[in-house]
């Protein structure tokens, strides 16, 4: 298979986007790109908040330094280019370059990261959602967007890496 230009990839901290929040939420049936949210639901978040084997968990400062610098790392290990990255405090964005599918990117970036916040910060269960986004970018119209959106779409800068102009 041909890989594409880059990947766009996002995730969430444990317990920070649950099912039926405000703003609004999509599940299985309504996870395609362009869809609607559905409507906001306090029930069902409260349910999902029973069903939780954990406390959620946010990325404070130094957590998300931790995590943008380990993403980094691997990146540099694994000869994956990130274009950009933005650690929110419950989520993330990478726009990726990298010879393997999405979700391997995506599973190391989350096991590393998860490995380099215990050691700093003590150990503990569940820092992730289980899955998350992962969209093909075929198109460098495409890939320019995504580091926009990334870098600059995301409200105050938190922990952010954008490569630099003229970097190959």
């Amino acid at each position: 298979m041909e890989h594409p230009l880059a990947y766009f990839i996002t995730f969430t901290t444990y317990g920070a986007w649950l099912p039926g929040r405000d703003p609004g939420w999509v599940d299985d049936r309504h996870n395609q790109p362009g869809a609607q949210f559905l409507q906001p639901d306090p029930i069902k978040v409260e349910a999902s908040k029973l069903k939780m084997a954990n406390p959620d968990f946010l990325l404070d400062e130094p957590s998300r330094q931790v995590v943008l610098k380990t993403m980094l790392e691997v990146a540099s290990r694994r000869e994956w280019r990130i274009r950009a990255a933005h650690v929110r405090s419950n989520h993330l964005h990478v726009v990726v370059t990298a010879a393997c599918p999405p979700e391997k990117v995506m599973n190391d970036f989350k096991a590393w990261a998860s490995r380099r916040l215990n050691e700093a910060f003590g150990k503990r269960d569940n820092r992730w959602t289980q899955h998350g986004s992962t969209l093909y970018l075929w198109s460098g119209e495409k890939v320019k967007e995504k580091i926009n959106y990334t870098v600059r779409g995301q409200g105050a800068p938190m922990a952010v890496y954008e490569e630099k102009e003229g970097s190959e």
